[in-house]
């Protein structure tokens, strides 16, 4: 189980709080290195985490940011990582804070153990805004909860490590469309509309609080004519994407993140839909047969994903080329 150590960190930082949590995971440590250091995986891999953003990259270093939830509610902010591989170490920063947080730093450490399996450890060094015993509670909630969450899913991926490329994939559905970029991006952006708008939408409940952040709950009825509830939290990134993570799912997936994008192609726009599934192989049988594998699990998600992509592509095809029209 994962430990916490608060405390001052001296007496001359008085502010600086320091939590540490740790996990013994039975993989080896380069098992653990793999998926603590790809960022781009853990929007798929964690819960937390809604999308990662890659600003710099070079072998040893990156800039990220990071959009995330945090004790309900969804954060951003963007981090500076050193990667040792050859030590299994990571040491982050974040350049740029979202309050209550003045300051953030920490690392992953990763230690072989005498009998082959590792130990993950991840400390977090932090200061609050004007040190508000608020905002120190917050993030010492949000740190708490989210540390937890990350050392158990890096222990459960890392001990299933082998079957990863199994339970993952990635796919895209793509139309050109003969219409305005705008339109397009309207018509996927205003989601409170797709009920009246989309025929396997039969609900559609849509909150944005903050600008560019939608939080959404969605029916989908697929071929079959069963109704399945979703849950999502949207990012627009200006009015070429909009990224998602659904944070219910149903019972195939453990995981399902995605984004539409827009690029320009002569005078026309080529959308995409990319979806990325991690597939939950203890429901498979009640799911799909007693008989049913995980490959037959991959087949029926990416049918049924493609089919709704397909669709909202089709009908937003069909939006934005009878509004240039």
């Amino acid at each position: 189980m994962a430990q916490t150590d608060q405390r001052p960190t001296d007496a001359t930082e008085a502010a600086t709080r320091h939590t540490s949590h740790s996990v013994v995971v039975q993989a080896p440590p380069e098992a653990v290195y793999a998926i603590v250091s790809d960022a781009a995986q853990w929007p798929l891999r964690f819960t937390p985490n809604i999308h990662v953003e890659h600003l710099e990259r070079t072998a040893t270093t990156e800039r990220i940011q990071i959009w995330a939830t945090a004790n309900g509610e969804v954060r951003t902010w963007i981090s500076r990582r050193e990667l040792d591989p050859s030590a299994h170490r990571v040491v982050f920063r974040q350049e740029v804070s979202s309050p209550p947080v003045a300051a953030m730093r920490g690392e992953w450490i990763i230690t072989p153990t005498t009998d082959g399996a590792s130990r993950l450890e991840l400390t977090h060094d932090f200061r609050a805004v004007d040190d508000d015993p608020a905002g120190v509670e917050w993030i010492t909630q949000a740190t708490e909860r989210n540390s937890g969450a990350e050392l158990d899913a890096v222990r459960a991926l890392a001990e299933e490590y082998a079957r990863l490329g199994d339970l993952e994939l990635t796919f895209e559905d793509s139309v050109l469309v003969d219409g305005a970029s705008d339109d397009v991006f309207d018509f996927l952006y205003q989601a409170q509309e797709w009920p009246d708008r989309l025929p396997h939408v039969d609900r559609l409940e849509l909150t944005e609080d903050v600008p560019g952040i939608q939080v959404m709950a969605m029916d989908t009825r697929t071929a079959d004519g069963s109704v399945h509830t979703t849950r999502s939290i949207r990012v627009a990134l200006g009015r070429e994407r909009i990224l998602y993570k659904q944070t219910e799912v149903p019972a195939l997936m453990t995981a399902h993140t995605g984004e539409w994008s827009l690029v320009p192609s002569g005078a026309a726009v080529l959308v995409t839909s990319r979806h990325s599934v991690t597939i939950r192989p203890d429901t498979v049988p009640a799911v799909l047969g007693e008989n049913a594998t995980v490959a037959d699990a991959r087949a029926f998600v990416r049918k049924a994903l493609s089919a709704n992509s397909t669709a909202t592509l089709g009908h937003a095809k069909a939006y934005a080329e009878g509004r240039r029209g």
